[in-house]
């Protein structure tokens, strides 16, 4: 595959996830629809991580600022920080003792 055509797949697999949060948003499955926002938002940094590096298969790595660090893209400090509790919701969240615990705050009111 060439450098676009693994891009591609990246964001067209993460246009497929955004699809799935919102199902699971809209039948109020909160912590499941965050699951797969943070699988999106993988996806795409690891797209632009594509872009601007030399290799054309990104790390396999699931931490969104580490992502963004290493991909060239300058966020503000709100959208960092914004990032980095995202990271709550990715893979640990598939360990039963963290989705007890994190379920919790994952109500609709959830900001």
């Amino acid at each position: 595959m060439t450098k676009q055509e693994h891009i591609d797949y990246w964001v067209r697999t993460a246009a497929d996830d955004w699809d799935t949060v919102q199902v699971l948003y809209a039948a109020h499955k909160n912590l499941h629809a965050l699951f797969w926002a943070h699988l999106t938002l993988e996806k795409l940094l690891k797209a632009h991580w594509i872009k601007f590096n030399e290799g054309s298969v990104p790390p396999k790595i699931h931490n969104l600022i580490w992502l963004i660090n290493n991909a060239g893209v300058v966020l503000d400090e709100e959208t960092l920080m914004f990032l980095d509790k995202f990271n709550d919701f990715q893979l640990s969240s598939r360990y039963p003792d963290y989705i007890f615990n994190i379920s919790t705050i994952c109500s609709d009111a959830y900001d």
